[in-house]
């Protein structure tokens, strides 16, 4: 099959033909539709994670349709149009057992434990576990789009934010996460104020349903400009690029016992930021991390697509050939804003 590999880190990435994969035991191999190109990717080939050896084939985000079973696997069949969590879990750990797989002991990653979905073809592992069925009403392209983006933001906004209606929410970048944040919390009826450096993602975020936006690069101060358009502070904060900056903004930013939700990774030297502890404990503040959803989670958000309540094709900017996804990935941080690529055409090559 044709996939892009990497075989060093920060090198740059090649369309190679190697392997079709077999499935592994309780697994399954897709033939993959579409797949995103998402900044954990680019974190990816730049060494930022520990769980991947080199070579390697990115991609995390897909939708695809089974070809082949594993031994033990009895949910799925080929011909089954699936995604799936950029986190599965095993099923059988006791994170599994009481319903958070996305923090499963054993947790399998496409693109990042093993070869993922910048490919033709790839193999999953723990189908039963974490296979989610696509509507047909559901093209490829949007789909792929809600594989690690929006499917996290779903999650920080509606399970660990508990956003209301009414409510204020403050988005830290407005980037693929920080849009499709943007996009879910004004569906559930808050008010939101999008936050970055970039003036296209601050026009992105209007377009989706920002009520407000702060350029950061030019704002003296991002938590009281935040304060003031929100009459006080926001009731919910996320930290949707994963920077110190961003980071405290966004615990700063709270009013009186609000949630702070950290979704963008802070690695590397970022690992241990600083946050305005005096505040959390003065304010009562609360601090959750998000990694990804739950593939039981999943029938929620597509039922708010099917019924037009969600509109993530909106934030697809562009679609390319898997010939184009190594320069796509290598300039991935040089992009100037908003939107999400997604690989489409794989028999382009």
């Amino acid at each position: 099959m044709n996939a892009v590999v990497y075989r060093a880190f920060n090198e740059r990435p090649a369309v190679e033909t190697v392997p079709d994969p077999t499935p592994p035991g309780g697994g399954v191999v897709l033939q993959v539709e579409a797949t995103g190109i998402c900044r954990s990717d680019w974190h990816g080939w730049r060494g930022h994670d520990p769980d991947i050896t080199v070579p390697h084939v990115p991609g995390h985000e897909l939708v695809g349709t089974v070809v082949d079973t594993g031994r033990g696997v009895e949910e799925w069949t080929a011909g089954d149009r699936v995604t799936l969590p950029f986190v599965c879990g095993c099923g059988r750990c006791a994170q599994c057992a009481a319903g958070h797989p996305q923090v499963c002991d054993h947790q399998f990653q496409p693109g990042f434990t093993h070869w993922g979905s910048f490919a033709e073809f790839v193999a999953i592992h723990y189908a039963d576990a974490n296979l989610v069925r696509l509507p047909e009403s559901i093209d490829a392209v949007t789909a792929a789009s809600l594989g690690c983006r929006f499917a996290t933001s779903f999650r920080a906004v509606v399970d660990q934010g508990d956003v209301r209606a009414g409510q204020w929410v403050a988005v830290h970048g407005c980037g693929g996460v920080g849009l499709s944040a943007i996009m879910i919390a004004r569906a559930l009826g808050a008010q939101v104020v999008g936050i970055d450096i970039n003036e296209r993602a601050l026009d992105h975020a209007r377009a989706v349903g920002a009520s407000a936006t702060i350029h950061a690069g030019t704002c003296a101060d991002v938590v009281s400009a935040v304060r003031d358009v929100t009459g006080g502070g926001a009731h919910v904060s996320l930290d949707a690029l994963g920077h110190p900056d961003t980071a405290f903004h966004s615990v700063a930013c709270l009013r009186k016992r609000g949630t702070h939700v950290q979704v963008g990774l802070l690695l590397n030297d970022h690992r241990h930021a600083p946050v305005p502890m005096d505040q959390v404990i003065a304010n009562e503040l609360t601090l959750c991390g998000t990694h990804g959803m739950a593939a039981h989670r999943y029938p929620a958000m597509l039922a708010m697509i099917e019924a037009g309540t969600l509109h993530p094709d909106q934030l697809v900017r562009e679609t390319i050939p898997l010939t184009d996804a190594p320069e796509a990935l290598a300039r991935l941080d040089e992009r100037d804003g908003g939107g999400v690529i997604v690989i489409d055409a794989f028999n382009s090559v």
